[in-house]
């Protein structure tokens, strides 16, 4: 049975979220990760003859699996949002394949972080994500629901930012997660933001 690895962050001094949220915010991710194996794990274990009687076992073979998208997704989408903020904060280079696209796409920088900011805004637990879309050679962004409803299918998830409580209630009350998401934005690495367009794209 393969296994999963937890993935480790360097992630430093950040402005305006502090040490004791990242350490609080990384052992859920850690949680995620158990999860997944865990789940892996009794999926694995079932045996022949609970698939046999399905109709007796439905409900814990479904469970199970539905749990299981909920855990891994979880487990990946905090991998995207940890790596965004490791090496320190550094600028879109404006003249990289992503702000052109950026510009192209969002007709300018500025006219998509306004939106994407209001994205993270949205009412409820769940993510705001800036996705490439290969097929038709799109940068797309939407609301993901908790962890895992609302993807958007064969989609490339490059830009996550958590917006459940738990990634910013150290440092701010609900009423002001809108510094969360400015605080952010201000120790986003958009290097590693660029590599994942360009893994994306090719």
């Amino acid at each position: 049975m393969t296994k999963f690895n937890e993935q480790k962050f360097n992630i430093g001094e950040l402005k305006g979220i502090s040490a004791k949220n990242i350490e609080e915010h990384l052992k859920l991710y850690s949680g995620y990760v158990k999860n997944v194996n865990s789940n892996i794990e009794k999926m694995s274990s079932l045996s022949e003859g609970m698939f046999k009687n399905g109709e007796d076992n439905s409900y814990l073979i479904a469970e199970l699996f539905r749990r299981f998208s909920f855990e891994y997704n979880g487990m990946r989408n905090h991998e995207v949002y940890f790596n965004s903020l490791s090496g320190g904060p550094k600028a879109l280079n404006p003249e990289s394949e992503l702000a052109k696209k950026i510009n192209l796409d969002c007709m300018s920088y500025d006219i998509f972080m306004m939106g994407f900011k209001n994205i993270a805004m949205t009412r409820g637990i769940g993510w705001a994500v800036l996705w490439y879309d290969r097929k038709e050679d799109k940068l797309l962004a939407s609301w993901v629901d908790e962890q895992h409803l609302g993807q958007l299918n064969g989609c490339d998830m490059i830009l996550a930012i958590d917006m459940w409580e738990h990634a910013y209630v150290y440092d701010y009350p609900t009423s002001e997660k809108k510094k969360y998401v400015e605080a952010f934005f201000e120790n986003l690495n958009w290097e590693v933001i660029e590599q994942n367009y360009l893994k994306a794209k090719n």
